[in-house]
């Protein structure tokens, strides 16, 4: 297939074309869509797969251009997957995002796409999984996926990446809020933004009170303990600091196994998702009843598009 080939070789106009086809709900296009990931499935995976994640007005956009910034200067391919809410009555959505970071966006070693949510609980768009397998095999090694806002449903989004990012602000109300406690659960690394100017005490004090927090949440299965710091966006300070603690995760995750191991999960987790969505309750607690879905996960494992493992049905 010619534009997986392109996709492959690194080109940006055949990757937003790439993702365009896969979020089509055309039925001409699912098989092409199809087909493309089965041909960009065995390029993928190299990356390190970033989630990032806020309360509104925390200055998700302009961090990630200060941190996407940093990286490309490293000389690293950074692609970022920005979510952006669609609304419930007209079903537009903005997709302002690469507006809003024009500085990265203009970079050559850089690749912005903003999707819809399309309603989609959990913060992602319903192909972002496979948005990333695109981005991957283009030789994207930093894939960051922006989630909509943040709220329970937001979990769905660790279930997608290596390592969950959860930017905060200091002084914004109650510091420790009962909604935040199920993604403060699932986050790797707590940033505290905007720590500059008249908020630089405020912010070193959310970060001691997220620290006490953190001890009484049951330590995580994979023997990470989340780090909590702060930065400043808009004055570039603290922000090499998040990248230190990125790849001292992804070093000690690929080391103990657990990048692997995890990657498998989050598959199995989609397929059961797809498999749900696509034929249906009824027929998925069938499935799951006669084991056949134990028989789908080993193919998946083995290298199979999940959509090819539908194909079957």
């Amino acid at each position: 297939m010619e534009l997986a080939q392109q996709i492959i070789k690194g080109n940006r106009t055949a990757l937003g074309k790439g993702i365009t086809l896969l979020e089509s709900t055309l039925p001409e296009h699912e098989k092409q869509a199809q087909e493309l990931l089965a041909e960009c499935l065995p390029h993928s995976g190299k990356s390190i797969r970033v989630g990032i994640t806020g309360v509104p007005g925390v200055g998700k956009s302009t961090f990630i251009e200060v941190f996407g910034k940093l990286l490309t200067s490293q000389g690293k391919k950074v692609a970022v997957l920005a979510i952006d809410p669609t609304s419930e009555q007209t079903q537009g959505s903005i997709l302002g995002d690469k507006s809003r970071m024009h500085e990265l966006a203009a970079n050559e070693n850089a690749f912005i796409r903003p999707s819809p949510s399309s309603g989609t609980l959990g913060g992602v768009a319903n192909k972002t999984r496979e948005s990333v397998i695109l981005c991957e095999s283009a030789g994207y090694e930093v894939i960051l996926v922006e989630t909509v806002g943040v709220g329970q449903s937001e979990t769905t989004v660790s279930n997608l990446v290596d390592f969950f990012l959860l930017l905060m602000l200091a002084g914004a109300g109650d510091e420790l809020q009962g909604i935040k406690r199920g993604i403060m659960e699932l986050a790797d690394g707590l940033i505290i933004n905007k720590a500059d100017g008249d908020n630089i005490t405020n912010a070193k004090n959310a970060s001691l009170a997220y620290k006490r927090a953190l001890h009484l949440f049951p330590a995580m299965e994979n023997g990470w303990t989340p780090k909590v710091s702060t930065c400043s966006a808009l004055e570039n300070t603290g922000i090499d600091g998040i990248w230190d603690m990125i790849t001292t995760y992804d070093s000690q995750m690929s080391a103990s196994g657990w990048k692997n191991k995890n990657r498998e999960k989050q598959n199995i987790y989609w397929l059961h998702h797809i498999v749900k969505e696509e034929l249906g309750s009824k027929q998925y607690n069938l499935l799951l009843a006669e084991r056949k879905l134990k028989d789908l996960e080993k193919e998946l494992i083995k290298g199979k598009t999940i959509y090819q493992l539908l194909s079957s049905f």
